[in-house]
């Protein structure tokens, strides 16, 4: 069913920033896809029939900054056709799975509504374990899950690359939280810009690699984000990881600027340091 919530209904916003003036343009008009053929996360489980808690949160935060609205999904089957993609700026993933979106539909997305057209695709955590055997999917979105040794209940250090690019500028220079962390195969370091890493010397688990948490992409003339964090229920009630989608979905919308050029000598630098804080613990 495709839930399509009324400005009356979500006006009580209090915990967000006040809203502005109203823009001069209509607000951009972003489709939220929550379906989930592989696990289903709580962030994403609606019960009652009522929006799932990051449905509920992305939302609210389209109305409080009135940038734009949403309209949530997850019957990708009815909703993610090439007719009515037209009718979105942004899609946004936390999906899981081999989704039932026609090849042809899947085809239209990628080469023409988001690399041609210039739109944008945001993705949040599980979005990398959607399609992860479709290269043409993880090519978009810059890599593939491949587990997560780091799991919900994890304390982790994350440390910020990029303190000026809209989506990583409200994390500061490093932050920690709880939350599930995944590792990435099909990486493509020399495609990617990361603004966000997990700090190895810093989380308690040692793992000799690089872990991307948060990285930004030009895909032909569209714009890609991808955002590892948002497993736990309560992150998308934080405040800094909602104001973190709202820059990446400014910078996608053209509302702010941001500097997308790849940094693969930073994975690789990242790395490296991951490697020693190995061996040392050893």
């Amino acid at each position: 069913m495709n839930y399509r919530i009324t400005l009356v209904a979500l006006l009580f916003v209090s915990w967000l920033a006040p809203v502005p003036a109203v823009r001069a343009a209509d607000p951009a008009r972003v489709l939220m896809v929550t379906q989930s053929a592989g696990f289903v996360h709580g962030s994403v489980r609606r019960k009652e029939k009522q929006l799932a808690p990051a449905e509920r949160a992305l939302t609210e935060l389209g109305i409080a900054s009135n940038l734009f609205r949403v309209d949530c999904t997850q019957d990708c089957a009815k909703d993610f056709t090439k007719e009515n993609l037209q009718h979105y700026d942004v899609v946004f993933f936390y999906t899981s799975g081999n989704l039932p979106i026609a090849d042809a539909e899947m085809n239209y997305f990628l080469n023409d509504w988001l690399k041609q057209k210039g739109h944008g695709f945001m993705g949040a955590h599980s979005a990398a374990d959607t399609y992860k055997d479709y290269q043409p999917y993880w090519d978009m979105i810059g890599g593939t899950f491949n587990g997560h040794p780091w799991g919900a209940g994890s304390t982790v250090t994350l440390t910020v690359h990029d303190k000026q690019h809209p989506a990583s500028q409200p994390w500061g220079s490093e932050v920690t939280l709880q939350d599930e962390i995944y590792r990435f195969k099909n990486w493509q370091p020399e495609k990617v810009r990361v603004l966000m890493s997990l700090n190895m010397a810093k989380t308690d688990r040692k793992e000799p690699y690089h872990v991307p948490v948060l990285w930004v992409k030009e895909y032909g003339q569209g714009k890609v984000m991808h955002m590892s964090l948002g497993h736990r229920e309560d992150v998308w009630a934080n405040e800094t990881y909602m104001a973190s989608l709202l820059g990446g979905l400014k910078w996608m919308l053209g509302e702010a600027a941001g500097d997308a050029t790849p940094n693969p000598e930073l994975s690789a630098a990242e790395e490296k340091k991951a490697r020693e804080v190995v061996a040392a613990s050893k």
